[in-house]
């Protein structure tokens, strides 16, 4: 948590090491940052806040076991001033707002990591929202948008694995007959004619990943 120090203590959750030595050797001479802490998933990532109590998290969203949506979630759950960063590299609406749901204060894109982490750290740090600038604007072409509900981004996803609608009811404990009345409403909201552009809709604007 942020406590007018002169120094942000950050720590950093991604399962790749390489990225988290990259995000080590971008800090070796930001005197105002010091890295406290590296986690390689989101389990490691709640018990090590618990214990080091950073001011500032940067979080990736895709990991084995418990994931970054889910981690952000636990760790605000305990820790309600708890500041996080995402970073990851799906720039979609989709993942930016779960994200931000979950209790993200900012999402930066990996590709932009070289020329935004510092900036974003210390904005995050100092209670702003940083949101890299395309996926601003694809939260904002999309903000008028009939979100998806749960169950039918649960059905996307099975559709996704190339599931028929009568396994996919199976799977979910209901009738086919619902997952074709689901699958109507998907192809209204994303604005779509089939399953294969509705899928491919939703990996753009990261509702679901394969």
């Amino acid at each position: 948590m942020a406590d007018g120090s002169a120094c942000i203590r950050l720590m950093v959750v991604d399962d790749h090491p390489v990225l988290r030595e990259g995000v080590a050797a971008m800090l070796e001479n930001c005197a105002d940052i010091q890295l406290v802490g590296q986690a390689g998933d989101g389990a490691e990532a709640i018990d090590m806040f618990r214990m080091l109590q950073p001011d500032v998290v940067l979080m990736d969203l895709q990991m084995p076991g418990i994931n970054g949506f889910e981690a952000i979630a636990a760790i605000r759950a305990e820790s309600p001033d708890a500041r996080i960063l995402v970073l990851t590299t799906y720039g979609g609406d989709g993942q930016a707002i779960r994200a931000l749901r979950a209790g993200a204060q900012g999402y930066l894109l990996k590709s932009s990591l070289r020329t935004e982490m510092v900036a974003a750290i210390k904005s995050v740090h100092a209670g702003r929202r940083h949101i890299h600038r395309d996926v601003a604007d694809e939260i904002a072409s999309h903000v008028a948008d009939t979100n998806l509900s749960e169950r039918e981004i649960a059905v996307l996803r099975e559709v996704a694995r190339g599931l028929a609608n009568r396994d996919i009811g199976l799977q979910l404990g209901v009738a086919e007959e619902t997952i074709k009345a689901h699958l109507k409403n998907i192809f209204v909201k994303l604005d779509v004619a089939d399953r294969t552009h509705a899928v491919t809709r939703a990996l753009q604007r990261g509702m679901i990943d394969l």
